[in-house]
């Protein structure tokens, strides 16, 4: 993690992270149809189904992740995974990353999952979750078979019994 970052809960009367946000659905607006971007909106990020938090280096949100309780008990999605363009390859996502599984070890989550894009545009992101453990799965939830996604899942107790 990159020495001056603090990761925090979501502060939603930030200016900048408000900004921040609405960056992160115009960088995902050209990718697929509106039907199958499944971003949060402002809205949606503050149900109290979500925990949200933001990285920050100084004044600047340079980073945000959030996690979604799903129906099934123990099961968990992740959400809204960015980082500033131009501060990718710095090592923010994967401590965004780390913190977001770190919490819901800690809250006894069982398993996270997401659905990110198919497209080239994600490739750098599937990498980051194939290497923190994640693996492909179909849809869950409420999500059905698009071509525009792509899911995977994290069984957050194997990963328990790996490291004992």
């Amino acid at each position: 993690m990159p020495a001056a970052l603090t990761i925090t809960r979501a502060d939603f009367a930030s200016p900048s992270l408000l900004a921040f946000l609405q960056a992160h659905l115009d960088d995902l607006e050209p990718t697929a149809p509106p039907e199958s971007r499944h971003a949060l909106d402002l809205a949606g990020l503050q149900l109290p189904r979500v925990r949200m938090w933001t990285a920050v280096d100084g004044d600047d949100v340079v980073g945000t992740v959030a996690l979604a309780t799903l129906d099934e008990p123990g099961h968990e999605e992740l959400k809204s995974m960015r980082t500033d363009p131009e501060r990718r390859g710095q090592g923010i996502a994967a401590a965004l990353l780390a913190h977001a599984l770190d919490d819901a070890r800690a809250r006894d989550v069982r398993r996270v999952s997401l659905e990110t894009g198919s497209m080239d545009f994600f490739v750098p992101a599937r990498r980051l979750y194939a290497k923190a453990g994640f693996v492909e799965c179909g849809p869950y939830g409420s999500y059905t078979d698009d071509p525009y996604s792509a899911f995977m899942t994290l069984d957050i107790d194997a990963r328990r019994e790996d490291r004992a």
